[in-house]
C-alpha cells in the first residue's frame, strides 16, 4: 500500500526510468523480461499466444518526446527471460543486414579436377612452328604397284613388310604412301601449301605411268608444331592438378601427355620446357591450344 491507498502491483503500466531508456512492464501479459527502447514512443504490434511470446519485434517510426524520428529494434523475452536474440539498435534510415556465412572449404583430395586455364590468356610471345603435316588424296582409280617400283624413280616396295608405295621427293621435301586402291598418304611438309604442292607432284608422276590417277578429296589429317617455353616445368604438380586431362609415365616415357579437351588437341611437355602439339586440323587450333597451356605451364615453373 502508497500514501494514496493503492496497492503495489498496479492495474495500469508502471513506468520505471533507467539508465538507458523507459521500460514497459505490462501487468495483463505477465511477463518476467521486458521491452526496451532507447528514448523513442514504440507503436509495435506483438503477436503472442495467452502468456508466451518469444522473438524479435521491429519498433515503428515513432517521435519521442525530444522530437528525434528513428526507428529501433526490440527483444522481446520469453516466459524464461532469456532473449531470443541479439538485437542493437540502429540509427535512422539504417538496416540490419546480418554477415554472409564464409564459404564452405573444399578438400583439395576430392574437389573436382578442372583445367585452371584463364579466359584472356597472356600473350607469351612464342609461336609454335609447325615440324609435319600429313594430308590424304584419293587417286580415283586403282594402282598396279609393282609397275610403279619398277618404273618410277625413288621408289619402295616390299609387300611382305608394308602394302603400299612408298615415294620420295626433295622438293618439297616429302614421302607419300601409294595404296592399290589408289588412296595415298603425303606426309613431311611444313606447310600447307606444301603439302599440296607435294601431293600434286606424286598424282603427277603416277599419270605419267599411264593410270588415270586423278586429284580428288585433298585433306590435311593432321599437323604437328613444336615450341620451346624457355624454363623447366613441374611435371609431377601438374599431373596431380590436371590429372582428367593428363597422364604421366616417366618410366615408359619421359613427357607428359596431355588431351585438351577444346581444340581437341594432344600436347606432350617435356621437363625442359620443350612442347609438342599434334592432332589439330588447321593452324588456328594449334595457336589457341599453346595460348590455353601457356598459362598453366607458367604455374608450374621450376623455381630452383
Amino acid at each position: 500500500m502508497d500514501m494514496f491507498g493503492n496497492s503495489s502491483l498496479m492495474t495500469r503500466a508502471e513506468m520505471l526510468p533507467t539508465t538507458s531508456g523507459i521500460g514497459v512492464v505490462s501487468s495483463n501479459e505477465q511477463l518476467s523480461g521486458g521491452i526496451k527502447s532507447t528514448g523513442t514512443t514504440i507503436d509495435a504490434q506483438v503477436f503472442a499466444a495467452s502468456t508466451s511470446i518469444e522473438g524479435v519485434v521491429l519498433g515503428q517510426r515513432g517521435t519521442s518526446t525530444s522530437g528525434y524520428s528513428g526507428d529501433s529494434r526490440l527483444v522481446v523475452t520469453s516466459l524464461t527471460g532469456t532473449p531470443s536474440c541479439n538485437v542493437a539498435s540502429t540509427s535512422r534510415n539504417q538496416q540490419f543486414i546480418p554477415p554472409l556465412p564464409p564459404p564452405p572449404l573444399l578438400n583439395p583430395i576430392t574437389a573436382p579436377m578442372t583445367p585452371q586455364t584463364p579466359a584472356t590468356p597472356a600473350d607469351s610471345g612464342i609461336v609454335p612452328q609447325l615440324q609435319n603435316i600429313v594430308s590424304t588424296v584419293n587417286l580415283g582409280c586403282r594402282l598396279d604397284l609393282k609397275r610403279i617400283a619398277l618404273h618410277a624413280r625413288n621408289a619402295e616396295y616390299n609387300p611382305k613388310r608394308f602394302a603400299a608405295v612408298i615415294m620420295r621427293i626433295r622438293e618439297p621435301r616429302t614421302t607419300a604412301l601409294i595404296f592399290s586402291s589408289g588412296k595415298m598418304v603425303c606426309t613431311g611438309a611444313k606447310s600447307e601449301d606444301q603439302s599440296k604442292l607435294a601431293a600434286r607432284k606424286y598424282a603427277r608422276v603416277i599419270q605419267k605411268l599411264e593410270f588415270p590417277a586423278r586429284f580428288m578429296d585433298f585433306k590435311i589429317q593432321n599437323m604437328v608444331a613444336s615450341c620451346d617455353v624457355k624454363f623447366p616445368i613441374r611435371l609431377e604438380g601438374l599431373v596431380l592438378m590436371h590429372g582428367q586431362f593428363s597422364s604421366y609415365e616417366p618410366e615408359l616415357f619421359p613427357g607428359l601427355i596431355y588431351r585438351m579437351v577444346k581444340p581437341r588437341v594432344v600436347l606432350l611437355i617435356f621437363v625442359s620446357g620443350k612442347v609438342v602439339i599434334t592432332g589439330a586440323k588447321v593452324r588456328s587450333q594449334i595457336y589457341e591450344a599453346f595460348r590455353n597451356i601457356y598459362p598453366i605451364l607458367k604455374g608450374f615453373r621450376k623455381t630452383s
